[in-house]
């Protein structure tokens, strides 16, 4: 029987994650869930994030996962701390769910040199105030400032990443982030669908503010964890395999995710609720 790494996000974004950790941890087995029928979580009130978060992660934990990250800004800021401290306990106190924004907020202060950072991020990340909520308790040194980004996760979704019209989009939110402090000189990309929007993103940039890829860290900080936490890494099995679910058509999925992976998959739907 596998016992995997489980991977949720709401749609698709978690899929850069998801490709860290091959590249990282390539050993181990994975399960990724896509909540797709009901996505995009962002502009969804807390209550309704967690009940649909809630459900994923109690369909991971019945699939095989001990150990479920949510991969996820929005779930990670509306979900996760209800989820770790009130559900858990009673649904398998030794399983474990893991978010995304701590991971982040505890290697930011490396790379900032004026303690003043910028989030961009979906409305629905933004507005949870979550980024600056964990910053200032690891590094109350650091200013934080964040702009909401509405239209880049639907541009890289509908594979308009590289298309000449999605720059307007891009220029007008970064003009806005900086515009609130001429100091900032590291920016996170605080959504998973970002990194595909990269090249576009440092076009408008100037060349002294570092681009943070939260990716990479989550990965690192989970490799980080399965070291400390013997507990979890014995019985998680290592056989190299990915499987795929989605709440919504497969078929669809699969296209979309291929922009994600850069390489063919095949789901299989899975009801969530």
């Amino acid at each position: 029987m596998t016992t995997a790494i489980g991977v949720f996000d709401s749609g698709f974004g978690g899929l850069t994650i998801l490709k860290k950790f091959w590249e990282q941890m390539p050993a181990y087995d994975y399960i990724y869930l896509g909540d797709n029928a009901r996505a995009p979580y962002g502009s969804r009130s807390y209550e309704t994030v967690y009940n649909y978060t809630l459900q994923a992660v109690k369909k991971l934990f019945s699939k095989g996962c001990p150990l479920v990250v949510l991969a996820c800004n929005t779930a990670s800021a509306k979900a996760l701390r209800t989820i770790q401290q009130k559900d858990l306990p009673y649904l398998n106190p030794q399983n474990r769910v893991l978010g995304i924004i701590r991971p982040t907020a505890e290697e930011i202060a490396k790379y900032t040199k004026t303690k003043k950072i910028g989030i961009l991020g979906t409305t629905g990340t933004i507005n949870s105030n979550s980024y600056p909520l964990e910053i200032k308790k690891l590094h109350p040194e650091i200013e934080v400032f964040q702009q909401a980004c509405p239209m880049w996760a639907a541009i890289v979704e509908n594979g308009d990443a590289d298309f000449d019209g999605t720059d307007a989009f891009i220029k007008r939110d970064i003009e806005k982030l900086l515009a609130q402090n001429h100091q900032i000189d590291t920016i996170v990309m605080g959504c998973t669908h970002y990194p595909l929007l990269e090249k576009k993103i440092k076009k408008y940039l100037p060349k002294e503010i570092t681009l943070v890829n939260q990716n990479s860290i989550v990965a690192q900080s989970l490799n980080d964890y399965l070291i400390r936490h013997n507990e979890i890494d014995s019985i998680l099995t290592k056989n190299g395999t990915t499987i795929f679910y989605t709440s919504e058509n497969p078929e669809t999925f699969n296209k979309t995710a291929q922009i994600f992976l850069n390489r063919p998959i095949k789901a299989q739907q899975l009801p969530i609720n």
